[in-house]
């Protein structure tokens, strides 16, 4: 059930009118009233005696007896509660209920023997009803309506449980602005599947992905196609910023600006410069290593970008357990520049899911923690890495590197998901968890063929290496090894420890190495993770080369089918 308390107005009458009207489309049915402060009060919608100027007058008289001066300007309050998709739909009583308790708890009528505002709830349409008050209590003075907007969080959440609907998460103030129902309703005059405030953000947030400077944010935003405002001091610094699509116009034809404020907390000039501002007195990061702070290569193309994204991503998951919380916040902000970067270059198959995956991540990334961006060197060189590497392929080295970084940013959104679920950000970690789903299935899309040519290779290999290499996984990770030896992917990484081995590496201590650093357990497929990690940790190429392995055939392209058939997801 989702309450949203609006900005309180001046004019009863005119809120009103609209919700007992027939709506801006047509989709107002049935107004009518469900509960009010006065059983005995009328209701225009179903008593033709009744008019809106009769219960305009009725709320509106402990407002009109206050002498002028002493009335507020702003007094009428309104409060409109929707169910969540997929509810039930509530009858009458159930929604008069709901508003009597809403209105208790937001302290516009506490009941109880206690002076309260008049009120009237307008059910129009089977999914959601309003409220309306007028802020002027029956003795004359002000509610208690601090903070009404949390305290109608926290009722919503009882209810919720009261009347057996979804269990949505409290929010906490966080989260981008929602398009508002104009803007949807504009959005589908125009044919565009989002809003125009929705498609700013995302170019915005693709814009800061691994910009080092803020000359470099703003070419990004010009080359996009953006119209953009600049906001400068009498002095001529660059105080905000403004942006607008060139086909979002107003009435008058003019063009409809949004600030960066506007669009998401963390998109405002001065947020964004924070993550420039570089650190003079670097530290190494807690829990990364030589990998994370010395692979930070330049990219010379799209697999190498993906290589070096992957090298950042797992220094992250070190940081993000092992970390103080403004670094890890830090993190979780960078992770979603290599989100919006690798979607922005992938291959069409996994755009899609990136996609998805980059816009729920961005909500995890944003809370009430201070974000320190001093530390985050690693994960925004590989966003801008693979900005500058350009789009993959999606097939040979591309499309492995692609899943080997999907592989680990996967275990970084469910790292987020635990951290932000430590610290009761409901928001956070549901939409941390959300956006590993989208990247599971990106996985999918991604790793089978270069998993179906290991896969191959494996099977082809001489019987007595392959039971070398499984004693070398029953030697690094007994508790898993029959688990491992079982999985179809076993005979991927077969080939995997047989390349490590003749590029001079021991396999059971890479394979001791790749599982000391994180837990297994919850992986669907550990022998696919083990892959990922042994060839990442021994420098392999990502997939099969023409001096060790085959190309990918059509009886290859079966057998990388056959594992996810027979497994299920592969994460």
């Amino acid at each position: 059930m989702i309450p949203k308390i609006n900005t309180p107005g001046t004019r009863t009458i005119g809120l009103l009118a609209y919700l007992y009207g027939p709506g801006k489309h047509e989709e107002h049915t049935d107004p009518h009233l469900v509960a009010s402060f006065d059983t005995l009060s009328p209701d225009p919608g179903r008593d033709t005696a009744a008019t809106l100027k009769d219960l305009q007058l009725l709320l509106d008289q402990p407002v009109q007896a206050l002498a002028r001066h002493q009335r507020p300007r702003r007094y009428v309050w309104h409060c409109s509660v929707r169910a969540a998709p997929g509810d039930r739909t509530l009858t009458d009583d159930e929604w008069a209920n709901v508003a009597r308790r809403l209105v208790a708890a937001t302290g516009i009528d506490p009941g109880s023997g206690e002076a309260g505002c008049r009120w009237a709830a307008v059910r129009h349409a089977d999914d959601h009803i309003h409220i309306i008050a007028t802020l002027v209590r029956e003795d004359g003075g002000r509610p208690d309506d601090y903070r009404s907007g949390k305290r109608a969080q926290a009722e919503c959440r009882l209810i919720e449980s009261d009347l057996g609907l979804t269990r949505l998460n409290a929010g906490d103030g966080t989260a981008a602005r929602r398009p508002t129902t104009a803007e949807r309703h504009k959005a589908g005059r125009t044919n565009r599947e989002r809003t125009a405030r929705e498609e700013l953000r995302e170019t915005v947030r693709r814009a800061v992905a691994g910009a080092e400077t803020e000359t470099e944010f703003f070419d990004r935003l010009t080359r996009s196609g953006l119209l953009i405002r600049r906001r400068a001091a009498p002095s001529g610094d660059l105080l905000g910023y403004t942006v607008a699509l060139p086909e979002d116009r107003n009435k008058y034809g003019d063009p409809v600006f949004y600030s960066g404020s506007k669009l998401a907390p963390d998109l405002s000039l001065p947020r964004i410069r924070k993550r420039f501002t570089p650190n003079p007195e670097q530290k190494q990061q807690p829990g990364a290593d030589r990998e994370g702070q010395t692979r930070l290569r330049p990219a010379h193309s799209p697999s190498s970008a993906r290589r070096a994204a992957t090298d950042a991503a797992w220094a992250a998951v070190l940081v993000i357990d092992q970390g103080e919380d403004g670094l890890v916040a830090g993190q979780l902000a960078a992770a979603s520049e290599v989100l919006d970067a690798l979607a922005t270059t992938s291959a069409a198959h996994t755009r899609q899911e990136l996609r998805e995956a980059a816009a729920t991540f961005e909500r995890a990334s944003r809370s009430h923690l201070r974000a320190e961006h001093h530390h985050t060197r690693a994960l925004r060189r590989a966003a801008r890495d693979l900005v500058h590497g350009g789009p993959a392929l999606g097939r040979g080295e591309d499309g492995a590197t692609t899943a080997m970084a999907i592989d680990m940013l996967f275990f970084l959104a469910l790292a987020a998901a635990n951290w932000h679920a430590r610290r009761h950000h409901a928001q956070q970690s549901a939409a941390a968890r959300q956006a590993a789903d989208h990247l599971c299935a990106a996985y999918q899309n991604a790793a089978g063929p270069a998993l179906g040519a290991l896969y191959q290779r494996g099977r082809r290999l001489a019987r007595p290496l392959r039971e070398r290499q499984a004693a070398a996984v029953r030697g690094a990770v007994p508790h898993l090894a029959e688990r491992v030896l079982a999985e179809p992917g076993w005979y991927a990484l077969a080939a995997t420890l047989t390349d490590a081995q003749q590029a001079g590496h021991q396999p059971t201590a890479l394979l001791t190495e790749a599982t000391r650093r994180r837990e297994l357990d919850s992986a669907e497929s550990v022998s696919d993770v083990l892959v990922w990690r042994i060839r990442r940790l021994a420098d392999l190429p990502a997939t099969t080369s023409p001096a060790t392995g085959t190309p990918l055939s059509s009886t290859a392209r079966r057998a990388a089918k056959a594992p996810n058939q027979q497994e299920g997801r592969t994460r």
